[in-house]
C-alpha cells in the first residue's frame, strides 16, 4: 500500500502545475464539440507519460541524458517547437458556429503536438527522472511495479479529467469568446516556458 500511495501523491504533485502538456490537453477538450474528438491528445499524452515514467524507473533515461550534446539538442528543438505552437494557439480564434468546430486540431495534428510537448519538454523529463526515477530507487521487485503503475494511473486520469473540464467550459461558451481568450492565454504560457527554456539553453552554452 505504501508504494501505491507514494506513487499517487508524487505523480499528482508533479502533474498538477500548469504546463504546456496540460494546457494543450485542456485546450483540445475545450475546442472540440465532441469529447471523443479530443481523445487523440489525451491518449498520446498518456502514452508519452507512461514511456517517460517507465524509462525513468528503469534508469534508461538517466543514461541517455548523460550526453550533454543530446540535452542541448532537446532544449533547442523544444524551444523552437514551443514558439511555433504558441503562434498557432494565438492565431486560433476557436469560434463555434452552428454547432460546428472551427480551427480544431485534427487527430493526426493532436498526436504530433501532444507527443512533441510531452517528449520535447526538458523540464518534464527532468521532473520524471529526478523525482519519479530517484524515488523509485527505494523500492525493489513488485513494490517498484506498484509504485510505477500508481504514477502512470494518476497521469492517465489527470489527462482525461483535463479534457472533460475543457469540454464543459467549451459548452457554456457558445460565441467562442472565452475559448479565444483561453487560446491566447495558453499561447502566453507556452511562450513564457519557451523563453525560460531559451534562457537556460543560452546559459548552458556560454
Amino acid at each position: 500500500m505504501e508504494p501505491f500511495l507514494h506513487g499517487i501523491i508524487l505523480a499528482f504533485g508533479l502533474i498538477l502545475p500548469l504546463g504546456v502538456q496540460n494546457v494543450f490537453v485542456f485546450n483540445q477538450g475545450a475546442t472540440h464539440k465532441k469529447f471523443t474528438n479530443a481523445l487523440p491528445a489525451v491518449f498520446t499524452a498518456g502514452v508519452c507519460d507512461t514511456i517517460l515514467i517507465s524509462l525513468a524507473v528503469a534508469g534508461v533515461s538517466i543514461i541517455i541524458l548523460s550526453f550533454e550534446w543530446l540535452w542541448t539538442f532537446i532544449f533547442l528543438v523544444g524551444f523552437i517547437f514551443l514558439v511555433y505552437m504558441g503562434l498557432l494557439m494565438w492565431r486560433d480564434t476557436a469560434e463555434v458556429k452552428d454547432h460546428q468546430e472551427s480551427n480544431s486540431f485534427s487527430a493526426k495534428r493532436q498526436i504530433l503536438f501532444a507527443a512533441s510537448v510531452s517528449l520535447l519538454n526538458p523540464h518534464a523529463i527532468l521532473d520524471t527522472i529526478g523525482v519519479i526515477g530517484t524515488s523509485s530507487l527505494v523500492y525493489t521487485g513488485y513494490e517498484k511495479w506498484i509504485f510505477t503503475i500508481a504514477c502512470i494511473v494518476v497521469s492517465w486520469i489527470w489527462f482525461f479529467a483535463l479534457a472533460i473540464i475543457g469540454k464543459k467550459i467549451g459548452q457554456v461558451d457558445a460565441n467562442g469568446i472565452l475559448l479565444k481568450r483561453m487560446n491566447q492565454l495558453s499561447a502566453l504560457i507556452i511562450w513564457g516556458i519557451a523563453v525560460y527554456m531559451g534562457a537556460q539553453l543560452f546559459l548552458n552554452l556560454i
